[in-house]
């Protein structure tokens, strides 16, 4: 019998099937969503994040609000600001203990998260991972996010196609966490199998934006010589941008891209200084977990879950022009909510 068959009969015992889910219990608040033919609770689903200041999630927590309009829901958004796996495991016991109606986690640790995981979906609460997946023995019901180490064999093959040789250096924030190291994995697999004599140096920059930054320029002062910089996380990607634009390393035949959608990258784009970044629709890494974890109980268990890949798109200087003028809660800005980070 396989994992999934486990799950999803473990998610129907704790759920319910049919109409009985829906019974509203007697101090129950109900919400009256658009287009559902039962009244419901107005259930709160709580999501568990590694880095829970950092930009990349603005946009997420837009889709989180906006799913929660929607289905006529509520949230929580707890973890970690610099990605501390016990923060991670306190917040999470913390919604099992005070009943979260479905529960979404960053899963950046192989292990750490697997026995509450366990816990939450022995006591009937439905679990799903987003944006980064751990391992096999991490019995989530879902994966919503990136495939991470495809993404990285593709982002380095890119690479393999802009620099012919010498000296390239990869960023990354955290070493080892699942949300980015599969992307340097493939990465560093890529341009092996390029065959092209491209000199690969992995360095850590640390969880903080300005933190990334001083370590990429000092990077770069060190080895005047270098080729290429490229970051997998978002305010690495940022901080090779702003290294590229201060020391005009473009016009001496450098090469650099990375992750993400900050701004400051988007206009190095725009402005030739940097030659891409990926798009991972870090909105629907926030939207679909409502979704799937509404729908799980909403029909008692019946609408399970299901692994959903959020893609990669290529942004270069000839698609970047809609994500710098149209302002939109799909990428991290609107009229009435700033991007936090300029």
């Amino acid at each position: 019998m396989t994992r999934e068959t486990l799950d999803r009969r473990q998610l129907l015992r704790s759920l319910g099937v049919g109409a009985a889910a829906l019974a509203l219990p007697a101090a129950a608040e109900a919400a009256t969503g658009a287009g559902f033919l039962e009244p419901h609770p107005r259930w709160r689903f709580v999501f568990v994040n590694h880095a829970t200041t950092n930009p990349f999630f603005v946009p997420t927590r837009y889709g989180i609000q906006d799913a929660c309009r929607h289905y006529g829901a509520t949230y929580e958004w707890t973890g970690s600001r610099r990605s501390d796996v016990g923060e991670m495991v306190r917040a999470m016991r913390r919604a099992i203990d005070r009943g979260a109606a479905g529960i979404a986690v960053s899963v950046i640790d192989r292990r750490a998260l697997n026995k509450p995981t366990a816990e939450a979906l022995s006591r009937g609460i439905p679990v799903v991972s987003y944006n980064a997946d751990g391992g096999i023995g991490n019995k989530r019901l879902a994966y919503i996010g990136q495939d991470l180490y495809q993404s990285g064999l593709k982002f380095g093959a890119r690479i393999a196609e802009l620099v012919r040789s010498g000296e390239v250096f990869l960023f990354i924030a955290t070493p080892g966490q699942l949300n980015i190291q599969p992307r340097i994995d493939g990465a560093l697999d890529a341009i092996k199998d390029s065959g092209k004599p491209i000199r690969v140096t992995v360095v850590a920059t640390g969880p903080g934006v300005a933190e990334e930054r001083a370590r990429i320029e000092a990077t770069y002062l060190a080895h005047k010589k270098l080729r290429g910089m490229f970051a997998v996380d978002g305010g690495s990607t940022q901080g090779v941008a702003d290294v590229m634009q201060k020391h005009r390393l473009r016009s001496r035949g450098v090469r650099a891209g990375g992750y993400d959608l900050l701004p400051r990258t988007l206009r190095a784009i725009a402005g030739g200084d940097f030659d891409f970044t990926i798009d991972q629709q870090p909105y629907l890494q926030g939207y679909l977990p409502i979704l799937q974890l509404f729908m799980a109980r909403y029909s008692g268990g019946l609408v399970a879950p299901s692994d959903t890949n959020t893609g990669l798109l290529f942004v270069t200087r000839g698609n970047v022009r809609p994500y710098l003028t149209t302002t939109t809660r799909y990428e991290g800005s609107s009229a009435v909510s700033e991007y936090p980070v300029t």
